[in-house]
Protein backbone atom coordinates (compact mmCIF):
# COMPACT_ATOMS: atom_id res chain seq x y z
CA UNK A 1 0.00 0.00 0.00
CA UNK A 2 1.96 3.24 -0.92
CA UNK A 3 1.74 6.97 0.62
CA UNK A 4 0.09 9.01 -1.46
CA UNK A 5 -2.77 12.11 -0.84
CA UNK A 6 -4.89 10.85 1.67
CA UNK A 7 -1.96 9.36 4.13
CA UNK A 8 0.49 9.50 2.55
CA UNK A 9 1.24 6.27 0.08
CA UNK A 10 3.25 6.13 -0.45
CA UNK A 11 1.59 4.53 -0.59
CA UNK A 12 0.79 6.48 -0.44
CA UNK A 13 1.19 5.65 0.09
CA UNK A 14 1.46 6.68 1.63
CA UNK A 15 1.30 6.06 -0.18
CA UNK A 16 0.74 6.24 0.27
CA UNK A 17 -1.60 3.99 1.72
CA UNK A 18 1.03 2.18 2.99
CA UNK A 19 1.08 1.58 6.75
CA UNK A 20 -1.36 -1.09 7.68
CA UNK A 21 -2.72 -1.61 11.38
CA UNK A 22 -6.11 -3.85 11.17
CA UNK A 23 -6.23 -6.78 13.45
CA UNK A 24 -4.98 -10.27 13.25
CA UNK A 25 -6.91 -12.18 15.58
CA UNK A 26 -9.40 -14.74 14.01
CA UNK A 27 -13.14 -13.64 13.49
CA UNK A 28 -16.30 -15.21 11.66
CA UNK A 29 -16.14 -15.31 8.28
CA UNK A 30 -19.76 -14.97 7.51
CA UNK A 31 -22.13 -17.58 5.48
CA UNK A 32 -21.72 -16.33 1.63
CA UNK A 33 -24.47 -16.88 -0.94
CA UNK A 34 -24.55 -16.39 -4.49
CA UNK A 35 -27.43 -14.21 -4.99
CA UNK A 36 -28.10 -12.94 -8.64
CA UNK A 37 -30.12 -9.62 -7.72
CA UNK A 38 -30.08 -6.78 -4.92
CA UNK A 39 -27.65 -4.57 -3.88
CA UNK A 40 -23.58 -4.85 -4.23
CA UNK A 41 -21.92 -2.91 -1.37
CA UNK A 42 -19.00 -1.61 -2.48
CA UNK A 43 -16.04 0.22 -0.09
CA UNK A 44 -13.46 2.38 -1.66
CA UNK A 45 -10.87 4.58 -0.13
CA UNK A 46 -11.80 8.22 -0.27
CA UNK A 47 -9.34 10.79 -1.86
CA UNK A 48 -8.31 14.45 -1.34
CA UNK A 49 -9.76 14.87 -4.74
CA UNK A 50 -12.10 12.14 -4.58
CA UNK A 51 -14.15 13.45 -7.69
CA UNK A 52 -12.15 12.42 -10.96
CA UNK A 53 -12.16 8.69 -9.36
CA UNK A 54 -15.93 9.31 -8.43
CA UNK A 55 -16.37 10.10 -12.02
CA UNK A 56 -14.69 6.75 -13.51
CA UNK A 57 -16.14 4.73 -10.69
CA UNK A 58 -19.37 5.82 -11.80
CA UNK A 59 -18.93 5.00 -15.13
CA UNK A 60 -18.06 1.75 -14.38
CA UNK A 61 -21.64 1.51 -12.00
CA UNK A 62 -23.55 2.35 -14.75
CA UNK A 63 -22.37 -0.11 -17.62
CA UNK A 64 -22.46 -3.08 -14.67
CA UNK A 65 -26.02 -2.42 -14.01
CA UNK A 66 -26.69 -2.36 -17.55
CA UNK A 67 -25.59 -5.64 -18.19
CA UNK A 68 -27.41 -7.11 -15.14
CA UNK A 69 -31.01 -6.20 -14.73
CA UNK A 70 -32.09 -5.86 -10.74
CA UNK A 71 -29.00 -5.10 -9.84
CA UNK A 72 -27.66 -1.64 -7.84
CA UNK A 73 -23.78 -0.87 -6.43
CA UNK A 74 -23.75 1.03 -3.43
CA UNK A 75 -20.48 2.10 -2.38
CA UNK A 76 -19.05 3.86 0.40
CA UNK A 77 -16.17 6.70 0.64
CA UNK A 78 -13.88 4.97 3.19
CA UNK A 79 -11.37 7.41 4.70
CA UNK A 80 -8.05 5.72 4.84
CA UNK A 81 -6.72 7.06 8.06
CA UNK A 82 -10.09 5.59 9.10
CA UNK A 83 -9.98 2.00 7.92
CA UNK A 84 -8.89 0.15 10.52
CA UNK A 85 -11.77 0.19 12.61
CA UNK A 86 -13.93 0.48 9.61
CA UNK A 87 -12.59 -2.98 8.42
CA UNK A 88 -11.89 -4.39 12.33
CA UNK A 89 -15.77 -3.73 12.47
CA UNK A 90 -16.62 -6.24 8.85
CA UNK A 91 -14.19 -8.81 10.52
CA UNK A 92 -15.94 -9.26 13.80
CA UNK A 93 -19.04 -8.54 12.45
CA UNK A 94 -20.18 -10.47 9.12
CA UNK A 95 -23.38 -8.72 8.57
CA UNK A 96 -21.56 -5.16 8.49
CA UNK A 97 -19.48 -6.38 5.78
CA UNK A 98 -19.18 -5.00 2.53
CA UNK A 99 -19.06 -7.61 -0.94
CA UNK A 100 -16.15 -6.10 -2.30
CA UNK A 101 -13.34 -3.42 -0.72
CA UNK A 102 -10.57 -1.91 -1.89
CA UNK A 103 -7.51 -2.43 0.46
CA UNK A 104 -3.59 -1.75 0.67
CA UNK A 105 -1.35 -4.48 -0.40
CA UNK A 106 0.52 -4.24 3.01
CA UNK A 107 -3.01 -4.78 4.84
CA UNK A 108 -3.47 -8.36 3.25
CA UNK A 109 -1.51 -10.38 5.63
CA UNK A 110 -3.07 -8.94 8.27
CA UNK A 111 -6.96 -9.40 6.89
CA UNK A 112 -6.23 -13.13 5.77
CA UNK A 113 -5.66 -13.63 9.07
CA UNK A 114 -8.77 -12.87 10.40
CA UNK A 115 -10.33 -15.19 7.17
CA UNK A 116 -12.93 -12.63 6.17
CA UNK A 117 -11.16 -12.66 2.79
CA UNK A 118 -12.28 -14.67 -0.04
CA UNK A 119 -9.19 -16.71 -1.62
CA UNK A 120 -9.43 -15.37 -5.69
CA UNK A 121 -6.60 -17.72 -6.40
CA UNK A 122 -9.17 -19.63 -9.02
CA UNK A 123 -10.69 -16.67 -10.13
CA UNK A 124 -8.10 -14.65 -11.07
CA UNK A 125 -6.62 -17.81 -12.58
CA UNK A 126 -9.58 -18.25 -14.83
CA UNK A 127 -10.10 -14.13 -15.64
CA UNK A 128 -9.63 -13.53 -19.12
CA UNK A 129 -7.43 -10.96 -18.14
CA UNK A 130 -5.56 -12.46 -15.63
CA UNK A 131 -2.69 -13.43 -17.80
CA UNK A 132 -1.95 -9.97 -18.06
CA UNK A 133 -1.38 -9.64 -14.34
CA UNK A 134 2.28 -8.33 -13.72
CA UNK A 135 3.34 -11.39 -11.33
CA UNK A 136 5.72 -9.37 -9.00
CA UNK A 137 2.31 -6.77 -8.40
CA UNK A 138 0.09 -10.37 -8.13
CA UNK A 139 2.93 -11.61 -5.99
CA UNK A 140 1.77 -8.73 -3.16
CA UNK A 141 -1.57 -9.53 -3.14
CA UNK A 142 -0.92 -13.22 -2.01
CA UNK A 143 -0.77 -14.37 1.76
CA UNK A 144 0.19 -18.04 2.75
CA UNK A 145 0.10 -18.87 -1.33
CA UNK A 146 -3.39 -17.72 -1.42
CA UNK A 147 -4.46 -14.63 -3.17
CA UNK A 148 -6.65 -12.47 -1.78
CA UNK A 149 -6.96 -8.99 -3.91
CA UNK A 150 -6.79 -8.35 -7.62
CA UNK A 151 -3.99 -5.87 -8.14
CA UNK A 152 -6.17 -2.29 -8.93
CA UNK A 153 -2.90 -0.09 -9.23
CA UNK A 154 0.31 0.00 -8.01
CA UNK A 155 2.68 2.16 -6.43
CA UNK A 156 6.46 2.48 -7.72
CA UNK A 157 8.94 5.32 -6.76
CA UNK A 158 11.45 6.96 -8.77
CA UNK A 159 14.03 10.19 -8.16
CA UNK A 160 12.78 13.52 -9.49
CA UNK A 161 15.06 16.07 -10.01
CA UNK A 162 14.74 19.40 -11.04
CA UNK A 163 16.11 20.08 -14.33
CA UNK A 164 17.04 23.82 -14.40
CA UNK A 165 19.20 23.44 -11.05
CA UNK A 166 21.05 20.29 -12.85
CA UNK A 167 21.65 22.48 -15.93
CA UNK A 168 22.61 25.54 -13.69
CA UNK A 169 25.07 23.44 -11.84
CA UNK A 170 26.90 21.37 -14.61
CA UNK A 171 25.25 18.33 -13.25
CA UNK A 172 23.83 14.72 -14.73
CA UNK A 173 21.30 12.38 -13.48
CA UNK A 174 23.00 10.43 -10.52
CA UNK A 175 23.80 6.64 -11.81
CA UNK A 176 24.84 5.56 -8.70
CA UNK A 177 23.48 6.15 -5.45
CA UNK A 178 27.24 7.19 -4.34
CA UNK A 179 26.54 10.24 -6.54
CA UNK A 180 23.43 10.56 -5.87
CA UNK A 181 24.71 11.44 -2.88
CA UNK A 182 27.35 13.54 -4.48
CA UNK A 183 24.44 15.56 -6.45
CA UNK A 184 22.91 16.31 -3.34
CA UNK A 185 25.66 17.48 -1.27
CA UNK A 186 26.89 19.61 -4.61
CA UNK A 187 23.39 21.22 -4.87
CA UNK A 188 22.90 22.21 -1.04
CA UNK A 189 26.63 23.96 -1.29
CA UNK A 190 25.51 26.07 -4.11
CA UNK A 191 22.14 26.29 -3.05
CA UNK A 192 21.63 26.60 0.42
CA UNK A 193 18.29 27.29 0.66
CA UNK A 194 17.43 24.20 -1.36
CA UNK A 195 17.96 20.83 0.49
CA UNK A 196 19.75 18.76 -1.65
CA UNK A 197 17.40 15.89 -1.77
CA UNK A 198 14.29 16.56 0.03
CA UNK A 199 13.74 12.77 2.37
CA UNK A 200 12.65 12.22 5.76
CA UNK A 201 13.33 9.72 8.86
CA UNK A 202 9.80 8.51 8.47
CA UNK A 203 9.77 8.14 4.86
CA UNK A 204 10.20 4.24 4.69
CA UNK A 205 9.21 3.70 1.38
CA UNK A 206 12.38 6.17 0.21
CA UNK A 207 15.06 4.32 2.52
CA UNK A 208 14.25 0.66 1.21
CA UNK A 209 15.86 1.05 -1.90
CA UNK A 210 18.69 1.91 -0.61
CA UNK A 211 18.63 -0.82 1.70
CA UNK A 212 17.54 -3.45 -1.24
CA UNK A 213 20.07 -2.56 -3.53
CA UNK A 214 23.14 -2.79 -0.87
CA UNK A 215 21.72 -5.88 -0.94
CA UNK A 216 20.22 -6.01 2.68
CA UNK A 217 17.01 -7.26 3.61
CA UNK A 218 14.42 -6.66 5.77
CA UNK A 219 14.04 -10.32 7.10
CA UNK A 220 14.41 -14.02 6.25
CA UNK A 221 11.47 -16.56 6.62
CA UNK A 222 12.56 -20.08 7.50
CA UNK A 223 10.08 -22.98 8.23
CA UNK A 224 7.31 -20.18 8.49
CA UNK A 225 8.52 -17.76 10.93
CA UNK A 226 9.97 -14.59 10.30
CA UNK A 227 13.57 -13.16 11.58
CA UNK A 228 14.97 -9.41 11.23
CA UNK A 229 17.51 -9.36 9.04
CA UNK A 230 18.42 -5.30 9.61
CA UNK A 231 21.49 -5.80 11.17
CA UNK A 232 23.55 -7.27 8.80
CA UNK A 233 26.09 -5.55 6.91
CA UNK A 234 25.11 -5.04 3.76
CA UNK A 235 21.52 -3.40 5.32
CA UNK A 236 23.30 -1.54 7.89
CA UNK A 237 25.46 -0.09 4.88
CA UNK A 238 21.71 1.00 2.90
CA UNK A 239 20.12 2.05 5.90
CA UNK A 240 23.01 4.41 6.65
CA UNK A 241 23.79 5.37 3.24
CA UNK A 242 19.98 6.88 3.15
CA UNK A 243 20.52 8.22 6.45
CA UNK A 244 23.29 10.25 5.53
CA UNK A 245 21.24 12.23 3.64
CA UNK A 246 19.36 13.43 6.65
CA UNK A 247 22.42 16.18 7.36
CA UNK A 248 23.35 19.48 7.57
CA UNK A 249 24.97 19.01 4.33
CA UNK A 250 22.38 17.83 2.74
CA UNK A 251 18.80 17.85 4.43
CA UNK A 252 19.46 19.00 7.88
CA UNK A 253 17.86 16.41 10.43
CA UNK A 254 15.98 19.64 12.28
CA UNK A 255 13.93 20.18 9.24
CA UNK A 256 14.01 16.53 8.13
CA UNK A 257 14.35 14.11 10.75
CA UNK A 258 10.52 13.85 10.62
CA UNK A 259 9.41 14.45 7.08
CA UNK A 260 7.01 11.73 5.84
CA UNK A 261 6.59 10.94 1.96
CA UNK A 262 4.18 13.26 1.60
CA UNK A 263 6.24 16.37 3.07
CA UNK A 264 9.35 15.27 1.71
CA UNK A 265 7.61 15.62 -1.72
CA UNK A 266 5.53 18.85 -0.59
CA UNK A 267 9.14 20.37 0.03
CA UNK A 268 10.08 19.26 -3.70
CA UNK A 269 6.92 20.81 -5.06
CA UNK A 270 7.29 23.84 -3.31
CA UNK A 271 10.54 24.87 -5.18
CA UNK A 272 12.66 23.76 -1.78
CA UNK A 273 14.66 20.75 -2.38
CA UNK A 274 16.92 19.85 -5.84
CA UNK A 275 15.58 16.71 -6.03
CA UNK A 276 13.27 13.67 -4.04
CA UNK A 277 11.98 10.16 -4.09
CA UNK A 278 8.45 10.40 -5.15
CA UNK A 279 6.13 7.65 -6.59
CA UNK A 280 3.95 7.93 -10.37
CA UNK A 281 1.01 8.97 -7.77
CA UNK A 282 2.76 12.15 -6.71
CA UNK A 283 2.51 13.83 -10.51
CA UNK A 284 -0.47 15.80 -10.02
CA UNK A 285 0.84 17.21 -6.75
CA UNK A 286 4.04 18.19 -8.59
CA UNK A 287 2.82 19.53 -11.13
CA UNK A 288 0.61 21.52 -9.06
CA UNK A 289 3.68 23.56 -6.84
CA UNK A 290 6.30 25.71 -8.49
CA UNK A 291 8.71 23.34 -10.12
CA UNK A 292 5.46 22.46 -13.11
CA UNK A 293 8.27 22.25 -16.16
CA UNK A 294 11.21 22.38 -14.52
CA UNK A 295 12.04 18.64 -13.32
CA UNK A 296 12.42 15.26 -14.99
CA UNK A 297 12.38 11.87 -13.49
CA UNK A 298 14.76 8.92 -13.96
CA UNK A 299 14.65 5.29 -12.07
CA UNK A 300 16.49 5.40 -8.50
CA UNK A 301 19.93 3.97 -9.43
CA UNK A 302 21.95 1.35 -7.96
CA UNK A 303 25.06 0.79 -6.39
CA UNK A 304 26.78 0.44 -10.12
CA UNK A 305 26.49 2.52 -13.29
CA UNK A 306 23.42 1.49 -15.24
CA UNK A 307 21.52 -0.66 -12.24
CA UNK A 308 18.25 0.26 -11.08
CA UNK A 309 17.93 -0.35 -7.03
CA UNK A 310 14.89 -2.01 -6.50
CA UNK A 311 11.67 -0.23 -5.68
CA UNK A 312 8.44 -1.01 -3.23
CA UNK A 313 5.87 -2.42 -4.91
CA UNK A 314 3.01 -0.37 -2.83
CA UNK A 315 -0.96 -0.56 -4.39
CA UNK A 316 -4.05 -0.92 -3.76
CA UNK A 317 -6.61 -4.46 -3.92
CA UNK A 318 -9.90 -5.21 -5.14
CA UNK A 319 -11.09 -8.05 -2.92
CA UNK A 320 -14.38 -9.81 -1.79
CA UNK A 321 -15.76 -10.77 1.31
CA UNK A 322 -16.15 -14.65 2.43
CA UNK A 323 -19.81 -12.83 3.92
CA UNK A 324 -20.88 -11.55 0.47
CA UNK A 325 -24.43 -13.13 0.24
CA UNK A 326 -23.51 -11.66 -3.65
CA UNK A 327 -19.61 -13.22 -4.29
CA UNK A 328 -20.36 -13.77 -8.33
CA UNK A 329 -21.68 -10.54 -8.90
CA UNK A 330 -18.72 -8.75 -6.50
CA UNK A 331 -16.14 -10.77 -8.11
CA UNK A 332 -18.07 -9.35 -11.53
CA UNK A 333 -18.03 -5.77 -10.77
CA UNK A 334 -14.00 -6.03 -9.24
CA UNK A 335 -13.19 -7.56 -12.39
CA UNK A 336 -14.42 -4.81 -14.27
CA UNK A 337 -13.31 -2.23 -12.46
CA UNK A 338 -10.05 -3.97 -12.18
CA UNK A 339 -10.17 -4.66 -15.82
CA UNK A 340 -8.07 -3.09 -19.04
CA UNK A 341 -10.51 0.00 -19.87
CA UNK A 342 -10.95 1.22 -15.85
CA UNK A 343 -7.62 0.94 -15.67
CA UNK A 344 -7.08 3.12 -17.68
CA UNK A 345 -9.57 5.37 -16.61
CA UNK A 346 -7.65 5.17 -13.41
CA UNK A 347 -4.80 6.63 -15.23
CA UNK A 348 -6.33 9.16 -16.67
CA UNK A 349 -8.34 10.17 -13.80
CA UNK A 350 -5.59 10.01 -10.86
CA UNK A 351 -2.30 8.91 -12.62
CA UNK A 352 -2.76 5.30 -11.03
CA UNK A 353 -0.11 2.78 -12.63
CA UNK A 354 -1.99 0.25 -13.78
CA UNK A 355 -1.27 -3.34 -13.02
CA UNK A 356 -1.69 -5.13 -16.25
CA UNK A 357 1.30 -5.47 -18.66
CA UNK A 358 -0.63 -4.30 -22.09
CA UNK A 359 -2.55 -1.51 -20.27
CA UNK A 360 0.95 -0.18 -18.81
CA UNK A 361 2.84 -0.26 -22.40
CA UNK A 362 -0.25 1.71 -23.75
CA UNK A 363 0.44 4.52 -21.81
CA UNK A 364 3.57 4.48 -21.86
CA UNK A 365 3.92 4.92 -25.14
CA UNK A 366 1.77 7.69 -25.11
CA UNK A 367 3.58 9.05 -22.12
CA UNK A 368 7.03 9.83 -21.57
CA UNK A 369 7.06 10.02 -17.75
CA UNK A 370 5.84 6.71 -16.92
CA UNK A 371 9.08 4.90 -18.11
CA UNK A 372 10.97 5.59 -15.31
CA UNK A 373 8.33 3.96 -13.73
CA UNK A 374 7.52 1.07 -15.88
CA UNK A 375 11.60 0.78 -16.27
CA UNK A 376 11.84 0.43 -12.29
CA UNK A 377 9.16 -2.24 -12.32
CA UNK A 378 10.59 -4.00 -15.10
CA UNK A 379 14.00 -3.99 -13.21
CA UNK A 380 12.53 -5.76 -9.89
CA UNK A 381 10.63 -4.62 -6.78
CA UNK A 382 11.04 -6.08 -3.55
CA UNK A 383 8.06 -6.39 -0.97
CA UNK A 384 7.54 -6.33 3.03
CA UNK A 385 7.98 -9.27 4.46
CA UNK A 386 4.09 -11.04 3.89
CA UNK A 387 3.11 -11.36 7.88
CA UNK A 388 0.52 -10.02 9.82
CA UNK A 389 3.43 -8.84 12.23
CA UNK A 390 4.56 -6.44 9.34
CA UNK A 391 1.37 -4.01 10.00
CA UNK A 392 2.56 -3.96 14.05
CA UNK A 393 5.94 -2.98 12.57
CA UNK A 394 5.06 -0.15 10.62
CA UNK A 395 2.49 0.81 13.06
CA UNK A 396 5.44 1.13 15.64
CA UNK A 397 7.24 3.68 13.40
CA UNK A 398 10.76 0.99 14.26
CA UNK A 399 12.59 1.36 11.07
CA UNK A 400 11.94 5.13 11.43
CA UNK A 401 13.09 5.30 15.32
CA UNK A 402 16.51 3.63 13.80
CA UNK A 403 16.84 6.20 10.49
CA UNK A 404 15.89 9.15 12.40
CA UNK A 405 18.62 7.71 15.70
CA UNK A 406 21.31 7.18 12.58
CA UNK A 407 20.78 10.86 10.91
CA UNK A 408 20.73 12.61 14.48
CA UNK A 409 23.74 11.23 15.95
CA UNK A 410 21.40 9.72 18.95
CA UNK A 411 22.75 6.02 18.37
CA UNK A 412 25.40 4.34 16.17
CA UNK A 413 24.05 2.18 13.10
CA UNK A 414 24.63 -1.16 14.77
CA UNK A 415 22.97 0.40 18.02
CA UNK A 416 19.97 1.46 16.41
CA UNK A 417 19.64 -1.34 14.08
CA UNK A 418 20.10 -3.77 16.87
CA UNK A 419 16.87 -2.21 18.56
CA UNK A 420 14.99 -2.00 15.51
CA UNK A 421 15.70 -6.09 14.73
CA UNK A 422 14.53 -6.82 18.56
CA UNK A 423 11.54 -5.10 18.01
CA UNK A 424 10.65 -6.97 14.90
CA UNK A 425 11.37 -10.29 15.84
CA UNK A 426 9.02 -9.41 19.44
CA UNK A 427 6.66 -8.61 16.51
CA UNK A 428 7.02 -11.65 14.24
CA UNK A 429 7.07 -13.99 17.40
Amino acid sequence: MRLRRTLPLPLVAGLALLAGCAPTQSAPAGNGGDEKTGTVRVWLFDEANRAPKEAAVKDAIAEFKAAHQGVEVDVQWVPVEGRADKFSGAFTDPASAPDAAEFGNTDVSSYAATGALADLTGDLASWSEGKDLIPTVVDTAKAGGKTYGLPWYTGIRALYYRTDVFTELGLKPPTTLAELTDDARKIRAAKPDLYGISVGGKYTYAMLPFLWANGGELAQESDGKWKSAVTGEQAKAGVTQYANLIKDDVCPPAQCANLTGTQSVTAFAGGKAGMTIGGDFNRKAVDQGAVKGKYAVVPIPGTTAGSVAPAFAGGNLLGVFNASKRRGLALEFIELLGGAKYQEKMYTAMGNLPTLGSVQQKLAANDPFLKPFVDTLKAGTKFVPATPAWSKIDSQNVLPTAVQQIATGGKDPAAALTDAAAAMDKAFG
